[in-house]
């Protein structure tokens, strides 16, 4: 077991697992995640449709935009439709370079290094508060003059500076070229997407577990993408964005899609 795996703790990649259906938690991400459920009782739906949101953006950009590489931040643990396998699906060439310095997801992360024989994954152990480490290493995998799909879902919202989101945005965009895409969802509070309930439950997992996060309101996640154009349907609600048929319920989780001019 990695040293640095704390179980007496709730973390986020464990009960994000466990509203996942996944097996990799412990009891108390279970304990954790049922109380936040208690405040918040969508937030399993805004987990699901987070996932989903993922495969529909890496299919479209694989698929119709001919997106070869992408950079997973934040990847989480293993599941079902990795980026990987949903890029390599659409493209057996492309190229992915996951992301994370979660411990937990170190351990798993031969789970993500498979690959097509005509693509290539690699596990890049780094946080997303050093944006000039990614960048550096993921140019051992990847081609940084041609474009990149940099993906950071549900990530953001656990830097709690917004200038500092910001800045890791900018440096990781100006790192890869013109006809690149910036894929991001972040939580909210807004009450058009049903966010009120949001409030409690982060105060208790701030309180509870960790890493600490934060929510974000329209206009703050729409500077991200400043200088981006946004794909249609532009910022909606995640589950919103694209759907397929029977998964449009609204959650509290914005998704949005940029490429870079």
């Amino acid at each position: 077991m990695n040293d640095r795996i704390r179980t007496d703790i709730a973390h986020n990649a464990r009960v994000w697992n466990y509203w996942l259906g996944g097996k990799d938690n412990y009891p108390v991400d279970r304990a954790v995640g049922d109380q936040v459920t208690g405040f918040y009782p969508s937030i399993g739906e805004v987990a699901r449709a987070d996932r989903a949101f993922l495969g529909r953006a890496v299919t479209l950009l694989a698929a119709e935009h001919g997106v070869r590489q992408f950079l997973d931040i934040g990847t989480g643990l293993p599941t079902a439709d990795n980026t990987h396998e949903v890029a390599q699906r659409a493209a057996a060439d492309a190229r992915i370079v996951y992301v994370d310095n979660d411990p937990i997801v170190l351990t798993h992360a031969r789970a993500l290094l498979t690959s097509a024989p005509e693509g290539i994954t690699e596990y890049v152990d780094a946080d997303a508060h050093d944006p000039e480490k990614i960048v550096a290493a993921a140019g051992a995998t990847l081609d940084l003059s041609r474009p990149v799909a940099v993906m950071m879902l549900g990530i953001l919202n656990f830097v709690l500076d917004t200038d500092e989101a910001r800045s890791i945005v900018r440096t990781l965009m100006d790192a890869v070229p013109a006809g690149s895409y910036l894929v991001l969802t972040h939580p909210t509070l807004e009450p058009e997407l049903g966010g009120e309930g949001n409030k409690d439950a982060m105060a208790f997992w701030n309180e509870n577990a960790t890493p600490p996060i934060t929510a974000r309101s329209r206009a703050e996640f729409a500077s991200f993408f400043d200088g981006l154009d946004l794909l249609d349907p532009g910022i909606v609600s995640c589950s919103r964005w694209r759907p397929a048929s029977g998964e449009s319920a609204v959650v509290a989780q914005f998704g949005a899609v940029g490429r870079k001019p």
